[in-house]
């Protein structure tokens, strides 16, 4: 049972989603006031701000097995380069495991760690390759496993710079098997506000079902 400071950070999270979720249905919808304001409770007082991603392959090693993880992803389907938004992009740092669309094939997503965003400068090992900078609203994201060689991962090595509005999520907690399972190593922030996230709609239990049924 999370504690009563944990439920009011929970809380705060759901509002600031649901807020900015219904705001943004208001503007593509033109809904009245009063549709505004029964979507906002409706998603303040029902449903989740998490749900569950099945994925697999070594590109995520140690985090993921490569064999099926059942992981528990923040949604974050709000990154845009729209204004009305944008706050949301505070929720996205470097270092975190973000779940995002895949460049090549817009109905599959792919697990990588967020190593920069727009206004950072890339370097690359290679002497002949020119260093550049990040666009607005562009991310860099790599595979973790050390093992793979750059010119073999699947990550922005290969595909490129991201859309920040690709990026669809954050993992927060991954289920490798039923006996090893754990919250996801993100970075200082992102895991400070996800722990009362975490201690509400974390369920071992239905990510192991989820797990077995895949």
């Amino acid at each position: 049972m999370a504690s009563i400071s944990t439920w009011f950070r929970y809380m705060a999270h759901k509002l600031e989603y649901s807020l900015t979720l219904s705001l943004k249905s208001h503007r593509r919808e033109k809904l009245s006031d009063r549709e505004l304001i029964q979507i906002i409770f409706k998603n303040l007082f029902h449903g989740k701000i998490t749900y569950l991603h099945s994925g697999k392959g070594p590109e995520m090693s140690p985090t993921m097995a490569a064999h099926e993880n059942t992981l528990l992803v923040l949604a974050l389907h709000l990154i845009s380069t729209e204004p009305i938004v944008s706050l949301v992009q505070r929720y996205l740092f470097v270092g975190d495991a973000v779940v995002l669309k895949d460049p090549n094939d817009s109905d599959k997503y792919l697990v990588r760690r967020l190593a920069a965003v727009e206004g950072f400068e890339m370097v690359s090992g290679d002497a002949k390759e020119e260093p550049f900078v990040l666009d607005k609203d562009q991310c860099w994201v790599v595979a973790e496993n050390k093992d793979i060689k750059p010119k073999e991962a699947y990550d922005s090595r290969t595909f490129g710079p991201v859309s920040t509005a690709d990026i669809v999520g954050r993992a927060i907690y991954c289920l490798r098997t039923a006996v090893d399972h754990g919250p996801v190593r993100n970075s200082h922030t992102a895991m400070g506000q996800d722990s009362p996230i975490l201690a509400v709609e974390l369920d071992v239990d239905e990510m192991a079902k989820n797990h077995k049924a895949q």
